[in-house]
């Protein structure tokens, strides 16, 4: 991969296929005249959401949606230690009070890689969807990681990254209504029949806010953050079915 000169407004957006990842790419869009995205697999239990990330660049297309990038941490992860996001086994508190799905420096390997591809392509802005606001507790989420992050992949590569978060202070609510704001109802359509949230990668079971078991946390976040959106916000009672 030839390396390019870095340019102000490109962007690398992380996108796994989920809700934040998918407005996260939107957000980026409306914004950036050159955005490209990257996935990983990793030995989720949850890779249904690998296969759910074409059909959505497909269906946010335009001409500023440049390449996607494909990077395989499998190994790399699971040579870690088991976590209830890549083993079946059940979803509960450690005794460090982390949800148990917490890989450990997985969005830390995340956002290294990507900012490898990024000084690469030449592409300056890395937009990730890690909130703090309304999450799972996980530490690699928070703004300071990722200003700490920032800070060391400008040094070790020489560059001067800017590592967007766009949904860092929004609760799901919020993000919800960022979708609405960024596409109206057919971007919100986008991520209620195309996007993957739920750690046990049910893609039978349809809700009103998409598909999923509707138990795990990362469900319950999402039906939690529509629920208060579609009753309190300004389409409160429009959006059905």
């Amino acid at each position: 991969m030839t390396q390019r000169s870095q340019t102000p407004d490109t962007a690398l957006v992380l996108f796994s296929g989920g809700q934040d990842s998918t407005t996260c790419l939107a957000w980026a869009l409306a914004r950036y005249p050159h955005v490209e995205t990257v996935g990983f697999h990793y030995g989720q239990r949850h890779a249904i959401e690998m296969a759910c990330r074409e059909p959505i660049r497909q269906a946010l297309a335009c001409d500023r949606l440049g390449i996607d990038h494909v990077v395989d941490l499998t190994a790399t992860i699971a040579g870690l230690g088991q976590t209830a996001m890549t083993a079946d086994i059940a979803i509960e508190m450690d005794q460090g009070g982390l949800p148990n799905t917490f890989v450990p420096g997985r969005n830390l390997l995340f956002l290294t890689c990507a900012a490898a591809i990024a000084y690469r392509r030449g592409l300056r802005r890395i937009v990730t969807g890690v909130c703090e606001t309304d999450y799972s507790g996980y530490p690699d989420c928070r703004d300071d990681t990722v200003k700490a992050m920032q800070l060391a992949l400008n040094l070790g590569m020489q560059r001067r990254f800017v590592l967007e978060t766009p949904l860092m202070w929004r609760d799901k609510a919020a993000t919800w209504a960022l979708a609405f704001d960024l596409g109206g109802e057919a971007l919100v359509g986008v991520i209620r029949e195309l996007t993957h949230t739920c750690y046990l990668g049910n893609r039978t079971d349809r809700h009103i806010w998409g598909f999923g078991c509707g138990t795990c946390p990362a469900c319950d976040l999402r039906a939690r953050g529509w629920e208060r959106w579609t009753q309190d916000g300004p389409v409160a009672g429009t959006i059905t079915g």
